[in-house]
């Protein structure tokens, strides 16, 4: 097994074993250990933070991803100082605005909701550690040492958060240790995987920098664009929740969102893998295989995060018998997201297709005018119709930039995603989800769950066998059951 392969493999499970305490956190531990108010506020906190974070690694780390290999030995300790560095270009002015403006800032994002008064410097603090995380975890992966990396951000802060909200349940810490900890376990983990990093390789500071700074510079500035795009169009609906509408509702949203959110999962771990051979395929300019590839991700990942939503719809009334009713609002909110999630899916490895093209500086500037749209239109529906005008307006973004981008690319390259598999996949998704729609079983909601998924699975995979839509169903059933083709 490469390297590649094993790694992504450890990374998978590792991402499945983070989102298992993320749920457990956020759906039972969040929900009946802090009030709607103060969870609002954590997820607040996290979403702003996420949304910084771009901006404040200067996009240091996609840069020391893309230049790093073109560096010759002598030349890398100079040019790891320059990436390393750089993000102080954008935090220490920000710091400092911080600090000056900080009473305007506070009435500012409190304007609706008095209690983030009181907390601007957690978002600044949580912004900085996510940052230079990314920088750190960049440092290792072109070592090709990402697995610790990755347990850091997807089980490390998952675990710490668990143990302090039982630390909190219990008494033995209070509600303003609780938020001053969250901070610090992000600092936390920034300095661990600092220490990673330069385990891996000893940095000596070198301030002759390379000769293409320049271009260095530029390419960082962009990529914050890029970064910027995504987590907008991933948070911003969170944070404008609490600027418009009472903060409890970021609580209520996020736990919609986050059921919602393990669609994405099989999609993000396929990627691992993905990118890297779709560079590859750029690179050396081969099309057959990159087309090959975008349509075999495409059915593969639409495969995987059809079922997934097609289990969470039909199991939600069950699953909200577990939580408190407060928090049980969420079906349609769950529904839009998941879509925009199953369409993301869908599209297998477009964004490897664009990022790594010649083309990506037009993509980025899509990028920032669906962003644009996404903060006018949760400008329009929160107002209206409260948290689900904000997944409304997410779900729109996303759908319109996901057809701009496919469309992009079948004008450049002359590629589409879909194929006759796909609609036999749909029409297959659509039928199971009616079907257990109306099913219901008197037992225990986790049974039930168990009862009925295992059913929806089993005819699933049953039928995607028995017709052979999807190479690689086949192949892995066929491993599984130890029968050759």
């Amino acid at each position: 097994m490469g390297i590649v392969l094993k790694q992504s493999f450890r990374n998978t499970v590792l991402t499945f074993i983070g989102f298992a305490f993320g749920a457990v956190n956020t759906l039972f531990l969040y929900t009946n250990i802090l009030e709607p108010d103060y969870y609002g506020l954590v997820t607040f906190i996290l979403a702003t933070g996420a949304i910084l974070m771009p901006l404040f690694a200067f996009g240091a780390h996609n840069t020391l991803v893309k230049f790093y290999s073109a560096q010759n030995e002598s030349a890398k300790n100079a040019f790891l100082t320059l990436v390393l560095i750089s993000p102080l270009l954008v935090l220490i002015p920000a710091a400092g605005l911080t600090w000056f403006f900080y009473d305007i800032i506070a009435d500012f994002l409190s304007r609706k909701n008095e209690i983030v008064i009181n907390y601007v410097w957690h978002l600044f603090l949580v912004g900085f550690a996510m940052a230079y995380f990314e920088v750190f975890y960049a440092y290792s992966k072109v070592h090709l040492k990402s697995v610790f990396g990755n347990f850091m951000k997807e089980v490390f802060g998952r675990i710490c958060i668990t143990i302090l909200l039982v630390l909190l349940y219990f008494e033995i810490i209070s509600l303003d240790v609780f938020l001053k900890a969250i901070v610090g376990i992000y600092l936390l983990r920034t300095l661990i995987m600092k220490l990673y990093a330069y385990s891996i390789r000893k940095l000596n500071l070198d301030f002759n920098f390379p000769k293409e700074t320049k271009v260095i510079l530029q390419y960082g500035m962009l990529m914050v664009l890029g970064g910027s795009v995504a987590l907008v169009l991933i948070e911003i609906d969170k944070f404008m929740i609490n600027q418009l509408i009472s903060i409890d509702n970021v609580a209520y949203y996020g736990v919609a969102v986050y059921i919602a959110t393990v669609i994405s999962v099989p999609n993000r771990a396929m990627n691992q893998i993905t990118y890297p051979m779709t560079a590859s395929y750029l690179n050396t300019g081969n099309h057959f295989e990159l087309e090959h590839l975008y349509k075999k991700t495409s059915l593969t990942s639409f495969i995987a995060s059809g079922l997934l939503l097609v289990l969470i719809v039909v199991n939600i009334e069950d699953l909200y018998t577990l939580i408190p009713k407060a928090y049980t609002n969420g079906f349609v909110i769950v529904f839009i997201i998941g879509m925009a999630k199953v369409f993301d899916s869908f599209l297998g490895n477009i964004n490897a297709i664009l990022y790594y093209s010649k083309y990506y500086k037009t993509v980025l500037w899509f990028g920032v005018c669906l962003a644009l749209l996404t903060i006018l239109l949760n400008l329009w529906l929160i107002p209206i119709y409260g948290i689900e005008g904000a997944a409304l307006a997410s779900f729109i973004s996303i759908l319109v930039f996901n057809l701009i981008k496919m469309v992009f690319v079948k004008l450049k390259f002359g590629i589409v995603p879909y194929s006759a598999a796909t609609l036999k996949v749909f029409l297959l998704l659509v039928f199971l989800g009616f079907l257990f729609w109306q099913l219901t079983f008197n037992f225990h909601p986790i049974i039930a769950i168990s009862a009925k998924s295992i059913l929806i699975i089993t005819m699933y995979l049953g039928i995607l066998y028995r017709f052979k839509i999807s190479e690689d169903v086949s192949a892995l059933l066929n491993k599984i059951l130890k029968r050759k083709v």
